[in-house]
């Protein structure tokens, strides 16, 4: 072999060995630090306009849900006020709906609001959280009455 073919096989092994580096740090990252949230979940202000005071909840409307409640699983009855959003669903001790269920994460899922809309969001969980039957991979629009089943516990929105 060449010196001029040992040296770029040298330098594409080096080049492959830095993206392997840079892939693996990418993956530590979004396992300490959650999923990035697309702009339009986050409802983030147009360009050019003052940022307003940030509001945890969205402001009270008449029919607007006011909690979360289990509905089905072995933590039945267990609530969040959403006023206190934005709620961690797991089995952590920092989770504000805490489960015991082998099928739940540590850090499962969140539900969050945007604007005058509620979404819940899949924090990278093994098991998946699903909406009905449907598993979700983004942040995922709720509305009241809407089934969320993490593992084998179901939560609704709630009035």
């Amino acid at each position: 072999m060449s010196e001029l073919t040992l040296f770029l096989v040298r330098i594409a092994y080096l080049a492959i060995l830095w993206i392997f580096v840079l892939s693996a740090i990418s993956v530590i990252r979004s396992d300490m630090f959650g999923a990035r949230v697309p702009e339009g979940a986050r409802g983030a202000a147009p360009r050019g306009a003052k940022p307003s005071k940030p509001s945890k909840a969205p402001p009270k409307r008449r029919g607007s849900p006011t909690h979360v409640l289990v509905t089905a699983g072995s933590n039945t009855g267990e609530r969040a006020e959403l006023d206190q959003a934005p709620i961690l669903i797991g089995r952590g001790t920092d989770a504000a709906i805490r489960l015991d269920d082998d099928y739940v994460s540590t850090r499962h899922a969140r539900i969050a609001a945007s604007g005058d809309q509620w979404f819940v969001e899949d924090l990278g969980s093994t098991n998946g959280t699903y909406i009905g039957s449907v598993r979700i991979t983004q942040p995922t629009t709720l509305t009241l009455g809407t089934q969320v089943r993490i593992g084998k516990t179901i939560l609704e929105l709630r009035k």
